[in-house]
């Protein structure tokens, strides 16, 4: 009886002992983790207005409208011409330079948008008229605009994009005696036509954006009327088609307004 004693003694003391051991034993440090990071992603959701500059190659064709008959301009004799002629093809081209504006909606990595611009430029060419020989035919660009509607896709900050609408110019004409630069009649004309283009737009900062662009204009055929002014062909009077289309490259600066971008967590 008294070893059952002994024992029982023993285990309750071991046990006593053994939780005033825990009880005294130093807790684990709790560990700081720092919340995730917050970051920014950028938005092409927002209005913008920016100037461009670049190049401008014209394609000009002429051709006659109808039938023209002989005539003599300071006293050089100008063939007749049958209608339908080709009197030849310039390229006019130059500088190009204005601005532009518009509004875009960003959905997923999908762009939406409008924009409008204009541009002077200082395109011109000539050519030697192949039927109408002893005469130059001259065209002079004067201004370009566009409204388009455009969708891209976009890797955060770089847009790549294509553009599709409308589009109108201001041209000069004229036609001069080879010889001696006598004008022979000049006119004028606004046209208007469609434009397609592609371009790359990348964002340095949440409010400047750059872009590159290429774009086609059609501007089909008009027909233009020259009057001849100088002495000894003051009756002749030439109905005269002019065909074009062009070619611009431009770069420019956006500055962005609208939505901020985002803040999202990231886990």
């Amino acid at each position: 009886m008294k070893k059952k004693s002994l024992v029982l003694g023993f285990a309750v003391t071991a046990m006593l002992g053994g939780s005033a051991g825990a009880a005294d034993l130093p807790r684990p440090v709790p560990v700081y983790r720092p919340p995730p990071p917050v970051v920014a992603y950028f938005t092409w959701t927002g209005c913008h207005i920016g100037g461009n500059g670049g190049g401008v190659w014209v394609n000009k064709e002429w051709s006659n409208s109808v039938a023209s008959p002989p005539f003599t301009v300071t006293g050089i004799p100008i063939p007749a011409a049958p209608a339908g002629a080709g009197f030849g093809t310039h390229t006019a081209s130059g500088g190009i330079g204005g601005l532009q504006g518009g509004c875009d909606y960003q959905i997923g990595t999908w762009v939406f948008g409008l924009q409008g611009d204009y541009d002077w430029t200082n395109a011109t060419g000539n050519n030697v008229n192949s039927v109408l020989t002893g005469l130059t035919d001259q065209s002079s660009i004067q201004s370009l605009a566009s409204v388009t509607a455009r969708a891209g896709y976009a890797w955060d900050r770089f847009l790549l994009y294509a553009k599709a609408g409308g589009a109108w110019e201001r041209d000069n004409y004229s036609i001069v005696v080879t010889a001696n630069g006598a004008p022979f009649g000049t006119t004028s004309e606004q046209r208007a036509g469609w434009t397609v283009g592609v371009g790359g737009e990348y964002a340095f900062l949440d409010w400047l954006t750059g872009f590159v662009e290429y774009d086609f204009y059609g501007f089909g055929t008009t027909t233009n009327n020259f009057s001849c002014s100088l002495a000894g062909c003051v009756s002749v009077f030439l109905p005269i088609d002019v065909k074009e289309h062009k070619n611009v490259f431009k770069v420019g600066l956006n500055f962005k307004f609208g939505p901020t971008a985002p803040e999202v967590a990231r886990y």
